[in-house]
């Protein structure tokens, strides 16, 4: 089956058309802002038997990848304002695509499903019982399509069974995913996707007694508040500059001082989620790297590993500098193997979506 994924980010657009795991044709377009030409143009040029679409928030009701109706349409829409960078262009390409191929099958493959299995302890935020009820308050996770993916890849890679594996999915946005026996059991992204990581422009995880502090002593008003978390604040916050790792690297290597505590935050940042999640899986057999960050930057990757040496974790300083992505960079001799996989997210959505629509009508 010939699937389309469209993969909307909060600015950009991944187009790939696949052939089971296979890419038949890809596009990309960055500062998307959600027209309907490139998808259109696309699909008249390759066609698809059926379209998969990446959505971050799917909700409480949303449970794994779902055939596309208006009323599913209508619940991703009022989850807009959990994920607002993503949620609202992940509906534009739904948008699109429905209007330029409306008679091709179309599946829902959203983030937060992976994350399903949490246990309730994992899973429960410990809030008045009435409001995690009626708001449905809890722990969802995310990136999930690309921590299923890295996971199971990763235990390919290096030709181990999927015991307990730490995704490391390290991008803009980043998080982790404790992966025990092919099942999420711990995740450091939450309700939205600002909770655990620091990350490029994002805080990560706040003591809310300094933010209810900042509110109500008028230091800051509310929307001030949300728009500095999101877009103000982690590497960009503290270093003055773009948020990107690889700029902060840099200023950093010029003893940029600011640049050097950013750095030295984010990383202590990683570890401490790190060892929080190979805690909640009673250990650790398989470490996976996988986004921008995690493929493109064998300096935090060899700092992570030497951190957690202590597990059985140790990378061959050449196999890590030399690679780029889908390759075990462990010493022969290490108890815990490490390895860089390449995120492969439309791989994951075109399973899906074939899985759904393939599945037997009970």
């Amino acid at each position: 089956m010939r699937v389309l994924t469209v993969n909307a980010g909060s600015s950009s657009l991944k187009l790939r058309l696949l052939h089971d795991d296979e890419q038949v044709a890809g596009h990309d377009v960055q500062r998307w802002r959600g027209e309907a030409e490139p998808i259109r143009d696309f699909f008249h040029e390759h066609g698809a038997q059926a379209i998969g679409h990446r959505v971050v928030h799917g909700g409480p009701k949303v449970l794994g990848p779902a055939v596309l109706d208006d009323r599913l349409v209508d619940h991703l829409a009022g989850l807009t304002d959990l994920a607002p960078l993503h949620q609202a262009r992940a509906l534009d390409g739904i948008r699109a695509a429905g209007e330029c191929a409306p008679a091709t099958p179309a599946v829902v493959c959203v983030d937060t499903a992976f994350h399903t299995t949490l246990p309730e302890a994992a899973r429960t935020y410990a809030l008045p019982k009435e409001w995690n009820e009626h708001w449905a308050l809890r722990r969802y996770g995310f990136h999930g399509l690309s921590h299923a993916y890295a996971s199971r890849r990763g235990a390919e890679i290096a030709g181990i069974a999927a015991g307990r594996v730490l995704s490391c999915h390290l991008g803009a946005g980043a998080s982790l995913a404790a992966v025990r026996g092919g099942r999420c059991v711990d995740t450091t992204m939450g309700f939205t996707p600002d909770e655990g990581l620091v990350m490029a422009t994002r805080s990560g995880s706040i003591d809310p007694g300094l933010l209810g502090w900042l509110l109500t002593s008028g230091k800051v008003g509310v929307d001030e508040l949300c728009t500095t978390l999101q877009k103000r604040s982690g590497l960009a916050g503290l270093s003055g500059g773009s948020g990107d790792l690889r700029d902060v690297l840099a200023a950093r290597a010029d003893c940029d001082l600011d640049a050097e505590l950013a750095y030295d935050v984010y990383a202590h940042s990683l570890l401490r989620h790190a060892g929080a999640m190979v805690a909640a899986m009673g250990g650790l057999d398989l470490l996976v790297f996988t986004g921008g960050v995690g493929e493109h930057q064998p300096p935090l990757r060899a700092e992570l590993a030497e951190n957690l040496g202590f597990l059985g974790v140790e990378v061959d300083s050449d196999r890590n500098t030399a690679t780029g992505a889908d390759a075990d960079i462990s010493t022969n001799s290490a108890a815990v193997r490490t390895v860089v996989v390449e995120s492969r997210e439309d791989v994951e959505i075109a399973r899906q979506t074939r899985e759904v629509l393939t599945r037997p009508s009970r």
